[in-house]
């Protein structure tokens, strides 16, 4: 492995909130049937992606979150149209569709979720990913953002090149700020953060370390009062 691949000293042992007692297992297993049900309608309505509306990909994008059992709270100025680069720190798999929430965009994902069951089909249809383990990879990656940024895309990213628990937060890496550059358009910065519903710094939704996907989605839809705050800055 390079020494350049991005990594954070955050791990679920150390970090992360436990998931919820035993008895939210009915109400879970209900979040994670609406959660499918979402992901299998966005599966099927993937070919016709660049034809819908942004509104209902917005909307779709929040139902996820939603259905997850989380509130979401977003506010902040619309997100301008045209080529833009969203960028944001790095937390959870959440992350995802509330970027998309905000605007719908290419998201710049690592290659090893094209692996993963379901979620991974849906950003095969329109992600660009990159090979984190790969340096001389990296030229390319930022000339294929480039290009989408020129074609009036949004492209998401998370600079950091690596999740961490919400608590502290690493270093952006500069590489796809030179495709924002290279594309000459603006950068979008986008506040995601997670608490509870007392207004505490939740860490449950994180997704660091040697977690796995599927119990970062456990801890999730067996957690009570999860809120997701979405804040688009100048």
């Amino acid at each position: 492995m390079d020494g350049w691949l991005p990594s954070a000293p955050c791990t679920p042992r150390t970090c992360v909130d436990p998931a919820g007692a035993a008895a939210a297992a009915p109400r879970a297993v209900l979040r994670l049937t609406a959660i499918t049900a979402l992901l299998l309608t966005g599966i099927a309505l993937a070919p016709l992606a660049g034809r819908l509306p942004a509104r209902p990909v917005r909307w779709w994008c929040r139902w996820i979150v939603r259905a997850a059992g989380v509130r979401v709270r977003l506010r902040g100025a619309v997100a301008p149209t045209g080529g833009l680069l969203l960028v944001a720190h790095h937390v959870s798999w959440l992350d995802i569709p509330l970027l998309a929430a905000v605007r719908p965009a290419r998201m710049l994902a690592k290659a090893e979720i094209r692996r993963w069951p379901v979620a991974g089909a849906v950003a095969a249809r329109g992600a660009l990913f990159i090979e984190r383990d790969r340096l001389r990879a990296l030229p390319g990656t930022v000339a294929r953002i480039a290009d989408a940024l020129r074609g009036g895309r949004a492209v998401a990213v998370f600079p950091e090149g690596s999740t961490w628990c919400g608590r502290a937060h690493g270093p952006f890496r500069r590489a796809v700020f030179q495709a924002a550059l290279d594309a000459g358009v603006p950068v979008q910065p986008v506040r995601v953060g997670y608490r509870t519903a007392a207004g505490a710094v939740s860490t449950a939704p994180a997704f660091v370390g040697e977690d796995t996907l599927p119990a970062s989605l456990w801890r999730v839809i067996s957690a009570r009062g999860l809120v997701a705050e979405v804040e688009v800055l100048p």
